[in-house]
């Protein structure tokens, strides 16, 4: 599981309590959490990110030129401080794909961001990408069968010699992830508001407070 936001406040409410093992982040995260991406101060962010014991943190390049090769580059740096492992999100595009094998290069770990087709799976495993995120409420809006493409997905990935892991995105509800995970998808990365979704359950809630009940009675 990953938290997919740039808010630091839900990253101090959800990294301490070990459901997840990752942050993943992106431009519009950033300006969603008030941040301009050119002037995001990345060692700051990796700092906190590293004392709440984030395993991994997602970073997108800004664009997909040589500019992108520097800014990674550069994240590669700052992250060689911190016990977290940096992992650079590339676009699905003709102008993404070329700048993988310079960034694997420099021994990066790269997912391939902004899937909406299963055929996409062959490109990123073809070019050693460790990582895949279908935007599975997106494509679902966009009218495609999101859940057939995960699914073709999932077979491409069985039969895999370098096993591209299918980071799933753009998740809506948590009864997505019941669906997916039960068809064999292990990861996803999921919004603050969808993690509130995943660990409260009315009728949990309820049991517990008839156990306290109960534990507080008094005997007479």
């Amino acid at each position: 599981m990953y938290l997919d936001t740039f808010d630091i406040k839900s990253w101090q409410k959800w990294m301490p309590t070990s459901l997840f093992c990752g942050i993943t982040t992106n431009p519009i995260l950033a300006e969603r959490a008030g941040l301009f991406y050119p002037t995001i101060n990345w060692r700051s962010k990796m700092t906190i990110a590293d004392e709440l014991n984030v395993k991994e943190f997602h970073v997108q390049i800004p664009s997909c030129d040589q500019e992108a090769i520097s800014f990674a580059a550069q994240r590669k740096d700052e992250a060689e401080n911190f016990k977290l492992k940096l992992v650079i999100k590339v676009p699905l595009t003709k102008e993404g794909v070329r700048l993988v094998p310079e960034l694997k290069k420099m021994g990066l770990s790269v997912l391939m961001t902004a899937c909406y087709n299963a055929k996409q799976y062959i490109i990123a495993d073809a070019i050693g990408a460790d990582y895949i995120a279908p935007y599975y409420g997106r494509m679902e809006e966009s009218g495609l069968d999101a859940f057939h493409h995960l699914s073709q997905m999932k077979d491409f990935a069985n039969y895999s010699d370098n096993k591209c892991k299918i980071l799933v995105a753009s998740i809506r509800c948590v009864d997505q992830i019941a669906k997916l995970a039960a068809k064999g998808h292990l990861y996803f990365t999921i919004a603050p508001h969808i993690a509130d979704e995943l660990v409260n359950d009315d009728l949990t809630i309820e049991a517990v407070a008839e156990f306290n009940a109960a534990a507080l009675k008094v005997e007479i």
